[in-house]
């Protein structure tokens, strides 16, 4: 069976990773998922032996081999497999025979399912927080309002003006109290979208950054791929959501624990193709990653620095990282961080499928 352009096109559109393989078990094709998932382009993997990408499987491709051989099919659930660069992917697939001389192995990601319901768990745990918080500000702010009033109240009735600075620090502890609470609860404001190019919003938060660090041994290094086309989004909601981070990473950087000499923190992007966000499917998706080689993320808080009020540090208010999500997801994309000693990876995706080229 020879592949048309009709055909490639119609699996490149797939979600599940597809190899089609001769009867000596070497790729013929391979659609965009499964460029994706094994990390290997079409072109490279053209000709291979399935041996060659999967390292060490030969159960598996003994199965796939008896399958072909009598033109049946075969399944295996959560199968482990190394590739050929060292990572390993946890799927489950099915090998099929089209005829005695080819066979269609399918790959869906457990990765990829695990990830979907972690997102949908903690987006559904997310909109619950921050209704609980929201009602919870409502009721802080109703008092906070009375309290300031009649301390304005008190502060005309005094004719000594010495007793004014007391009126005056309840009246600005009243206020610095309100604005803590409308940070918390987030703004309601709508997005003001157009056409922009991320690496404008990069470079504005790099210079800020650099201009606040200077002198602290801390270098931003840049890893933009520059064929990014423009993306629909708000411009300053989007360098608000990337300073927050980048700043967190330059305070982690700045920390006593730190062993080596020079902080680095890395900004880069890259474009992805058939991305799904949630349970919803975009042809076309931006990545955006930052990293630094700090200390690293606490264990115990890694899975709710999205949260409000949760920080890892004593004088941190827990409210950059909460306002970042809160901006992402009205964008209706997804930002993931992994942290190990040593570094520390934000991960921005952001569909494009309504963008323009620059």
């Amino acid at each position: 069976m020879t592949l048309d352009i009709d055909h490639k096109r119609l699996l490149d559109t797939l979600k599940t990773g597809v190899l089609l393989l001769d009867d000596a078990l070497c790729l013929r094709y391979i659609n965009v998922a499964a460029e994706n998932l094994l990390e290997i382009s079409d072109r490279k993997a053209r000709a291979l032996f399935i041996g060659d990408v999967f390292i060490g499987a030969a159960d598996d491709i003994a199965e796939m081999q008896t399958a072909l051989s009598n033109n049946s099919s075969f399944t295996k659930r959560q199968a482990e497999l190394r590739l050929f660069h060292g990572k390993t992917i946890l799927v489950d697939y099915t090998v099929s025979a089209i005829d005695e001389t080819q066979a269609l192995l399918e790959l869906n990601s457990m990765e990829h399912a695990q990830r979907i319901g972690r997102e949908e768990s903690f987006s559904s745990a997310h909109a619950t927080t921050r209704e609980l918080v929201r009602g919870l500000a409502h009721e802080i702010k109703n008092p906070l309002g009375g309290i300031r009033g009649a301390a304005q109240l008190l502060a005309q009735e005094l004719t000594n003006a010495d007793l004014h600075d007391y009126t005056n620090v309840i009246i600005e502890e009243a206020d610095r109290l309100r604005n803590l609470v409308d940070r918390l609860v987030g703004s309601k404001k709508p997005l003001h979208k157009t056409y922009i190019n991320i690496h404008e919003v990069l470079e504005r938060v790099a210079n800020l950054v650099e201009a606040e660090s200077r002198g602290q041994g801390v270098r931003i290094i840049r890893d933009y791929d520059p064929s990014i086309p423009s993306v629909h989004a708000d411009f300053e909601q989007l360098i608000q959501a990337m300073l927050n981070i980048v700043r967190n990473a330059m305070q982690a950087l700045s920390s006593p624990q730190v062993e080596h000499k020079l902080g680095k923190i890395y900004l880069k992007t890259r474009v992805l193709r058939n991305l799904t966000i949630g349970t919803n499917f975009h042809r076309l998706g931006l990545s955006v990653e930052i990293i630094d080689n700090g200390t690293g993320i606490d264990p115990d808080i890694i899975h709710s620095i999205f949260y409000p009020m949760i920080s890892g540090r004593a004088d941190g208010t827990g409210l950059g990282l909460s306002i970042t999500h809160g901006i992402i997801s009205q964008h209706q994309g997804l930002i993931e961080c992994t942290s190990e000693s040593g570094q520390t990876n934000f991960k921005i995706l952001l569909p494009m499928n309504n963008s323009e080229s620059n």
